[in-house]
């Protein structure tokens, strides 16, 4: 009698138990880069305490000043909240380029060039209500993804180096919005350089008349920050153009050899992080300063870049990243008035955060260039 040979079966693959296995491994990088954050956050305060210990300030008192200030009136309150706005957007703008491992530092240069196109729409173009928002919002939104579109193009086909594209390009574009001020946007006999006020259509409600609290220019623009965070993580997160920067930003070569279009897919998340920062731009000229004025975004578009780094790009911590740092530019200020210490004291924390997190960078760097070498 003839035995019967047992064929060998395939293992079945358990397609539930993989997603969770997924999960679970996204669960506990999210966690890892909370406490790394958190860690971050703790040594530098640590050291700009340690800091005025040797320069003979009381520390105690200077960062109670720091660490209270902001919530110590409602106005003050208000500014945080006013900052914060700002530097969230800002930062959810450069995380989609830094995703796909761009260093993109345009953010300054597009969110000039909206708050210049939607200003001057909103000063010169009469519209109804919700128009008046809408129509120079998107106008504005057009503009910062075209401005973020031009390194985009040339860091995808032409292999610039993104970095000195878009320092450049930010000069371009501050300069020509200065020019513009001065030459056509304040009107003659003006006893200050800046622009009529926009209309009273295209202002966002501050938050002061709302909930009869002096907010000072806290304003409705918080309801953009809200859509654009759900906005950010849906793109990143649940669409193929999403999986397609991810997988750009974790390999390259293999995102090519996989069929990706890794040119279009970088050159588009220069473009829509450029959208995105015109946001900021559109915040700054309808809602807080309701008008075009020299300076009116001075060092934020950088400012953007720390948080969304702080926030390892996870565009649901950048709105907890953002607010401490608002909170830590803000309570700066009142601590120079209140403890006489000066606020570079909070440049010192600042920058070495910035140091923390580009040590970071680089160990990561190392350990996946160490990975691809031994994949080999």
């Amino acid at each position: 009698m003839q035995a019967t040979v047992p064929t060998p079966t395939t293992p079945s693959f358990d397609r539930a138990a993989e997603r969770a296995r997924v999960q679970q491994e996204r669960r506990r990088a999210a966690l890892i880069d909370v406490l790394v954050t958190l860690g971050t956050i703790a040594l530098a305060l640590l050291i700009g305490f340690l800091v005025m210990l040797i320069v003979g300030k009381d520390p105690v008192q200077a960062y109670s000043a720091l660490l209270t200030g902001p919530l110590s009136r409602s106005n003050r309150t208000g500014r945080w909240i006013e900052d914060a706005t700002t530097l969230i957007i800002l930062g959810l703008s450069v995380s989609i380029p830094f995703r796909a491992r761009q260093f993109s530092l345009g953010a300054q240069g597009q969110m000039f060039a909206a708050a210049m196109v939607a200003g001057a729409i909103a000063i010169y173009l009469p519209m109804p209500p919700l128009i008046a928002v809408l129509l120079p919002l998107a106008a504005a939104m057009l503009v910062g993804f075209l401005v973020g579109l031009l390194p985009g193009l040339m860091k995808a086909y032409l292999n610039a180096n993104e970095i000195v594209s878009t320092l450049m390009l930010n000069a371009v574009v501050v300069l020509l919005y200065d020019f513009l001020l001065t030459n056509v946007f304040t009107p003659p006999g003006a006893q200050a350089l800046r622009s009529d006020a926009i209309q009273a259509n295209s202002m966002l409600g501050r938050l002061t008349q709302i909930l009869d609290v002096n907010l000072g220019r806290a304003n409705l623009a918080i309801i953009f920050v809200v859509l654009l965070v759900i906005g950010v993580w849906l793109l990143l997160n649940r669409t193929p153009f999403g999986y397609e920067i991810r997988t750009i930003g974790s390999n390259e070569k293999f995102a090519r050899y996989g069929g990706i279009n890794t040119k279009r897919t970088i050159a588009l998340s220069f473009a829509i992080g450029g959208a995105i920062a015109a946001v900021a731009g559109v915040h700054l000229v309808f809602g807080v300063h309701q008008r075009l004025i020299p300076g009116i975004a001075a060092g934020l578009g950088f400012e953007g870049i720390v948080v969304a780094l702080l926030a390892r790009n996870n565009p649901l911590l950048i709105p907890v990243t953002g607010l401490f740092y608002s909170y830590l530019r803000v309570g700066g200020d009142i601590m120079e008035q209140e403890a006489s210490v000066g606020t570079e004291i909070v440049l010192v924390i600042q920058a070495v955060i910035i140091l923390l997190l580009t040590a970071q960078v680089l160990v990561n760097y190392v350990k996946s260039k160490n990975r691809r070498i031994t994949q080999r």
